[in-house]
């Protein structure tokens, strides 16, 4: 989803700076519309959704960034299919689909990213698992070793991490202090 909202996000910017020939200024349509753009379609109340059609005809003569908008939330959609079958099919079909040369190049170029990473994605369904817990903790991890300018004790790099991350068992860094 980072990559969808990035390529709707590139072509909204190449379009703004087709159109009118600079970077997104305050008073352009399209530079209004970027947070509507990448926000979740249910999440924009019915004044968004008038807000963002209005600037979409503003600053999209030719509705290429309309079509990246619908190309990623198209993508988003696969994550609410329950069956593995179905949900590689689908993946599969974007992927396909998202290369076709009448899209916008970065809708192609998340095609092919798609297309890529098709059995990964499939996989999802499966098991529907994701390795957030693991990025999560390798985050902390680095945040601590940041902050620290480098340990030279590994206990003691070990024990500022458990520290916070938060609610350490006790009884377990007593054992972990070196002596």
């Amino acid at each position: 989803m980072k990559l969808a909202n990035k390529a709707l996000d590139d072509v909204r910017r190449r379009v703004q700076n087709d159109t009118l020939g600079h970077r997104g200024r305050k008073d352009d349509p399209l530079y209004r519309a970027r947070k509507l753009l990448v926000s979740a379609s249910e999440r924009i109340n019915d004044n968004g959704q008038v807000r963002l059609r209005g600037l979409l005809e503003a600053g999209d003569r030719y509705g290429e960034v309309r079509n990246a908008w619908q190309a990623k939330e198209t993508l988003r959609e696969i994550y609410d299919i329950t069956d593995p079958k179905v949900g590689a099919q689908t993946v599969n079909q974007l992927a396909e689909d998202f290369q076709d040369p009448w899209l916008p190049e970065e809708i192609n170029r998340l095609g092919r990213t798609l297309w890529s990473w098709r059995t990964q994605i499939s996989n999802w369904h499966k098991a529907k698992v994701t390795n957030a817990a693991t990025e999560a903790a390798n985050n902390l991890a680095k945040r601590v070793k940041r902050g620290a300018f480098g340990f030279t004790n590994f206990a003691n790099y070990r024990i500022r991490t458990l520290l916070y991350a938060g609610k350490p068992n006790w009884a377990l860094l007593e054992t972990l202090t070196p002596t």
